[in-house]
């Protein structure tokens, strides 16, 4: 099956799933949209996905096409709004007016991986990811810290362990209530980058690699995991993903132990 036939499908599918049947948890639009990088790894995120649907028994919407969902009347269906592997300027300003008028009525966002390499001229969307990605060396094993365990989705990681990623090097937050999940050491990986006129030299002592934080009258979470399509195939990355998820659309936020 071809790229395209597939997305059709599962497209098909998702709508199916997302309509048919009992009433659900909550409903998330999945948002894939690239103006730029396109991962390869974007099937098997939208298939993780809606396992993870099934999984959890919410509905998930699956669209590339932005004049069909981003607007207050079909927005407002919607609990979350997942950004998975999004890249570059994807919105247009009524469509981002929209998207704002969504989030301050308490709607959710998520952001997955290049997420933080969309749309950088939107001041109101960098400072809700919160960093923006700048630079990334290649992809290299590194050891990863467990920052903050009591936040749904990370009750499975050790407070150290190692993990396989593109190692996004982030500008300054663009915010200082941001509360930070994981991070990865720098010291156990090799974070020099050279693009040309470009250069990273990593972050220092504190690499974040994912956080979240209440914003403009809703909810944001963000995780730089999930450049590799295997990576989808990581029950606890899909687990830490669905973390996120959950807190941006429900606002619940118990951890496994409490």
């Amino acid at each position: 099956m071809t790229p395209k036939k597939f997305a059709s499908f599962l497209l098909l599918a998702l709508c199916f799933a997302a309509t048919n049947g009992v009433a659900q948890q909550f409903k998330a639009l999945l948002y894939t949209k690239t103006n730029g990088w396109h991962h390869d790894s974007v099937n098997a995120g939208v298939t993780a996905m809606e396992k993870l649907s099934k999984l959890h028994d919410f509905s998930l919407t699956w669209t590339e096409h932005t004049d069909r969902f981003f607007h207050d009347e079909s927005l407002k269906n919607f609990d979350v709004v997942i950004f998975l592997l999004t890249t570059g300027d994807v919105l247009n300003d009524e469509q981002q007016a929209a998207f704002e008028r969504y989030i301050q009525n308490g709607g959710g966002y998520v952001g997955i991986h290049s997420a933080a390499d969309t749309e950088y001229d939107w001041d109101w969307y960098t400072e809700m990811v919160g960093h923006m990605f700048h630079i990334h060396p290649a992809v290299q094993t590194a050891v990863l810290k467990v920052e903050d365990p009591n936040f749904p989705g990370m009750d499975r990681f050790a407070p150290k362990f190692i993990f396989t990623d593109e190692w996004y090097e982030f500008d300054a937050p663009r915010s200082d209530e941001l509360i930070y999940l994981m991070s990865v050491d720098e010291k156990t990986y090799n974070p020099e980058a050279n693009w040309g006129e470009k250069r990273g030299h990593g972050m220092g002592d504190f690499h974040p690699v994912s956080w979240y934080r209440n914003y403009d009258g809703g909810r944001a979470f963000y995780t730089a995991l999930g450049h590799l399509p295997s990576t989808y195939s990581d029950t606890d990355f899909m687990h830490h993903v669905y973390g996120g998820i959950y807190w941006a659309a429900t606002g619940n936020s118990f951890t496994a132990g409490e």
